[in-house]
């Protein structure tokens, strides 16, 4: 084996059940000091396949090498062991304790005692790197950006030499991701190797050095990153050309269709989620939402949808297209929105809990749009067709249209209920990380359709994390930060910079720059 090899995964299998094969006779090597970016649609299996190099799952079959060395993975402590720490998605912290004590949690010893010496580790750690965590800083007072950075201290404190992360700037500013990436740049100098896991074509070209692709569970290839393209790389991924050109035609015939006064809510711990926001939704664009993960965007959509409780003064009028007619939505329930004419359609971020019943169907949870009446029997001729719809046009993949929707994807039960609310034929389309979990195929469908609720005068709200999309997509972007909207930008004009400074530093002067 090359010496310059750090870790080979060969002929790796898992299967989960008898019918979902994540991963088929995967071989991938990882060489020291490099930056390996792992590229693929949704259940393509590239968490399953680091899951197992980081010791959540056990391969089925097939051999792990480190070093050169046949290893056997059982948990995450064997990978650290090995020298091997993953960063996921969702962090792995306890909020009430500071960043010492997290990085202490499941080490063998205890911290009694020795509080001060891996107090003093971790600030060597942050110092080397210039990472902005404080050993005494708690958790809960941490910003996204610096609970991401603990967990990468905690995996170089126990000793990590490979370090894996799962989509690490899904919520970080454009400025906060540079920073990571001259990090991971950093590392990589120092001999330690990478393994990035995104959807972000223009973080793979720019910090990878070599680029590997799964396609439904098995290996495609590794490519050079300098040799690629956003086109070539996303051809090996969907196994067909795709056009990467987000369309964005010009706003007409533009009506104002919300209007949003003095809007304010606390969340469930009593702190004010939305300050005093004022703006104007229109028909016939598409109205970008940007802000850091917790800035108010939540809260905002579900004010507007009647599923969040405001505070006096707030105010969400509804603008009828046809005869201008005001209704006011603050104080009613989405049934009573809808019972009123309202015409509006909501993608919630949390899909199951919100958005969908798990235990139901595609046809049931189609169904569940038009109920109205509380009858138990209705029409289910029309749901069934919706439903049939919905799985061809945006590829749905299930057994059937009665599988019920908790078993299916991630990504295809976001494709369910977004592909519902649009064919309800909305005048207001409110969404909520619209493409968030989905393949770059989907996700360019996705954007397709709502283009084509614009066209058709329906004001379009789209919260989302990539910047580049909302500066592709939108037509104007509210930025919120810390709860208060910090200006309305021209996106066509706008830069990712602009934006970014928008997201983290909250203005004074009050102009929103509409």
């Amino acid at each position: 084996m090359d010496n310059n090899v750090a870790v080979r995964m060969e002929n790796i299998t898992k299967a989960f059940g008898t019918k979902v094969v994540a991963n088929k006779n995967v071989t991938l090597d990882i060489r020291k000091g490099e930056i390996l970016a792992l590229l693929g649609e949704n259940g393509s299996g590239k968490t399953t396949l680091m899951n197992m190099l980081s010791g959540i799952y056990f391969p089925d079959s097939g051999r792990i090498f480190v070093d050169g060395k046949e290893v056997s993975i059982h948990s995450p402590k064997d990978a650290y062991s090995l020298g091997i720490g993953m960063i996921h998605q969702h962090f792995k912290l306890v909020d009430v304790f500071t960043a010492t004590e997290n990085v202490a949690l499941g080490m063998d010893k205890k911290i009694t005692g020795r509080r001060n010496k891996i107090a003093k580790d971790v600030q060597e750690i942050c110092d080397r790197y210039g990472f902005d965590v404080k050993p005494d800083q708690k958790v809960y007072n941490m910003s996204v950006s610096q609970k991401q950075t603990l967990e990468i201290v905690k995996a170089l404190y126990r000793g990590a030499e490979l370090l894996i992360l799962d989509e690490p700037t899904a919520v970080l500013t454009p400025q906060e991701s540079d920073k990571l990436f001259s990090i991971l740049r950093t590392m990589k100098e120092e001999g330690k190797s990478v393994i990035l896991i995104t959807h972000k074509l223009n973080e793979v070209l720019s910090v990878s050095d070599r680029v590997s692709i799964l396609r439904k569970g098995e290996y495609i290839d590794t490519v050079e990153t300098k040799d690629a393209t956003a086109e070539s790389l996303t051809e090996m991924m969907v196994g067909k050309k795709v056009i990467l050109d987000i369309d964005r035609p010009e706003v007409e015939n533009k009506q104002k269709r919300i209007e949003i006064k003095n809007l304010s809510c606390v969340n469930k711990y009593g702190v004010k989620a939305l300050d005093d926001v004022s703006f104007d939704i229109y028909g016939g664009e598409i109205l970008g939402i940007a802000g850091i993960s917790g800035s108010g965007q939540k809260h905002l959509l579900e004010s507007i949808a009647g599923l969040q409780e405001t505070e006096e003064g707030s105010s969400v009028k509804y603008y009828e297209p046809e005869t201008g007619k005001e209704e006011q939505l603050i104080g009613k329930t989405p049934m009573q929105i809808r019972q009123q004419g309202v015409a509006l359609s909501f993608v919630p971020e949390d899909r199951l809990g919100m958005g969908l019943v798990g235990t139901m169907g595609m046809s049931d949870n189609m169904m569940l749009r038009s109920y109205k009446n509380g009858f138990l029997f209705t029409d289910r001729k029309s749901p069934k067709d919706l439903a049939i719809k919905v799985k061809d046009d945006l590829g749905v993949i299930t057994p059937n249209i009665q599988t019920p929707v908790r078993k299916l994807s991630g990504g295809n039960v976001q494709k369910v209920l977004v592909g519902r609310e649009i064919a309800s034929n909305p005048k207001v389309l409110l969404t909520a990380y619209a493409v968030r979990g989905l393949d770059i195929n989907t996700s360019y469908t996705i954007y397709g359709l709502l283009n084509e609720q614009k066209k058709k005068g329906v004001a379009v709200v789209y919260v989302g994390e990539d910047l580049d999309v909302l500066l592709a997509l939108c037509d104007r972007i509210a930025v919120l930060c810390s709860g208060k909207l910090n200006g309305v930008v021209d996106a066509r004009t706008t830069t990712k910079e602009e934006v970014g400074l928008l997201m983290t530093n909250l203005r004074e002067d009050g102009d929103n720059n509409e």
